[in-house]
């Protein structure tokens, strides 16, 4: 039988682990201040976030686990350690879809960790003008969402912008009713956005038949609608509801219990291969026959898996489509570099958006 440990010895074993902790911790803060020298010393210009770098760190955290903490727990302990050490070299501003408390700031944070400056804005077209203006470095905007699909306004940003695709982050999204009343009795009304309400159209037709449902900016301006009201409530994330002190009322009220929604990193930098990435596209065949097929060839010629793809109308004539398309892979490796220069010459238009690591945590 193991012996129990006096609890005074066990808590003296934890201060001088904690304290050998803070030690190291402000070694690789040393470290990363050194890094800033050395770049600026060697002319190395823009900015010091390498998604790439970042995502290489995480993922051996990861495989060097011993447990017996989890290894998303020991990813998300070192991803706040790296933000923390990346801000002392040059705080990042990074732009998303605010007002504060929505889940497009919860993404920001799980992807750049705290030590960020973290902007709100108020629509995804801002949000890219943001980021091409030199405002802010990087923005954080929603793509598509498991329940739901694509989002549009996104993907139309992206044929008239510069930017390229830095990074993904999957949030699981549980959607919560918030307001001022204890329970569903009384409520007269119920904001969210359009997203939200429809992940939980089937709960509100069975808890709240005949209740009206009105789509705002974001679930964040749900929350702050439904404070000012106490016979309003909204549908938003618990972090609405701590900062616009509301009731959780009901949890978990989305109507897929798996509802993920999938941001990406938008800005300037161009991340280099990890061996684990994903490459997005827009292509344009123009309304022609077989041009589906022509799309998708050079991917089964060279082997390369495709992930995701939707059209989008081009808005350059009637009935022409443009599609976006995820596939496997960086653009550096060379399958894929040959499967894209062989889609080139056989559609209207490719555009690269950008090949980047594939979320970590």
């Amino acid at each position: 039988m193991t012996p129990i440990i006096p609890l005074s010895e066990l808590r003296d074993r934890i201060d001088a682990i904690d304290q050998q902790i803070l030690e190291l911790v402000n070694r690789r803060a040393e470290c990363a201040i050194e890094v800033a020298r050395t770049k600026q010393a060697e002319g190395e210009t823009g900015s010091f976030y390498r998604p790439d770098r970042e995502a290489q760190v995480l993922r051996r955290i990861k495989e060097l686990n011993p447990g017996p903490l989890g290894d998303d727990a020991a990813a998300h302990l070192f991803r706040e350690l790296m933000s923390a050490c990346l801000a002392l070299e040059k705080p990042l501003e990074v732009a998303f879809l605010g007002p504060a408390g929505t889940f497009s700031q919860q993404a920001t944070f799980k992807h750049f960790g705290h030590a960020v400056k973290d902007i709100p804005v108020p629509t995804i077209h801002e949000i890219f003008q943001s980021v091409e203006t030199g405002h802010c470095q990087f923005g954080v905007v929603p793509v598509e969402n498991s329940t739901e699909g694509v989002i549009a306004h996104t993907l139309d940003r992206f044929m008239d912008s510069p930017l390229q695709i830095c990074g993904e982050v999957e949030i699981r999204v549980h959607q919560n009713l918030l307001g001022k009343m204890d329970n569903l009795v009384g409520i007269s009304e119920v904001f969210s956005h359009q997203q939200s309400l429809a992940q939980c159209r089937q709960w509100l037709t069975a808890n709240l038949p005949g209740v009206p449902c009105t789509a705002v900016s974001s679930n964040a301006e749900a929350a702050r609608l439904a404070s000012l009201d106490h016979s309003k409530a909204a549908i938003a994330g618990l972090t609405a509801a701590e900062l616009y002190d509301l009731n959780v009322i009901e949890k978990h009220i989305e109507d897929e219990a798996n509802n993920t929604t999938r941001f990406i990193v938008i800005g300037r930098v161009q991340p280099v291969s990890t061996g684990l990435d994903k490459t997005s596209i827009l292509v344009s065949t123009g309304n022609q026959p077989g041009a589906l097929h022509r799309i998708l060839q050079p991917f089964a010629q060279y082997g390369i898996s495709m992930t995701h793809i939707e059209s989008r109308p081009s808005r350059q004539g009637l009935w022409e489509y443009v599609f976006f398309i995820d596939i496997e892979g960086h653009r550096a490796d060379a399958d894929v570099a040959a499967a894209l220069n062989s889609l080139e010459n056989n559609v209207k238009m490719l555009k690269v958006l950008g090949s980047y690591p594939k979320a970590v945590i």
